[in-house]
């Protein structure tokens, strides 16, 4: 697969919504997908896991509440990096007043997705 482009302005991508999240594909290859959020104040991303690869998330701007699995939240905020390996939970939930606006890169592509289990997601 030939890229034709190797600079990719995120704010092409960025899709607010006043439903769920919207996840705007900035590049799918057999070795990663890209993708960038814009999770809107009260929006979530659902907790969740890729169970065959890892889910990097760069946070731009905003801040956000991380699910970790068991319960556990972490505050991320503009420039923090959050990683997911394998089978690992993980989701969003957006409780600030300014958007949050984040790439996700999950490798290699075929990452797999599946719903957390009920005792993994925040309470």
């Amino acid at each position: 697969m030939v890229i034709e482009a190797r600079i990719l302005p995120v704010a092409d991508y960025i899709q607010p919504s006043e439903g769920e999240p919207i996840r705007s594909v900035v590049l799918e290859t057999p070795e990663s997908i890209i993708v960038v959020w814009h999770v809107q104040t009260g929006q979530e991303i659902p907790a969740h896991i890729h169970p065959y690869g890892q889910d990097t998330w760069t946070v731009l701007s905003g801040m956000a509440d991380y699910f970790a699995g068991d319960g556990l939240a972490y505050s991320i905020t503009t420039h923090d990096i959050a990683v997911a390996t394998p089978g690992q939970v993980h989701g969003a939930k957006n409780r600030a007043s300014e958007p949050f606006v984040f790439v996700s890169v999950v490798a290699p592509g075929n990452a797999g997705y599946a719903l957390a289990e009920a005792k993994d997601k925040e309470q």
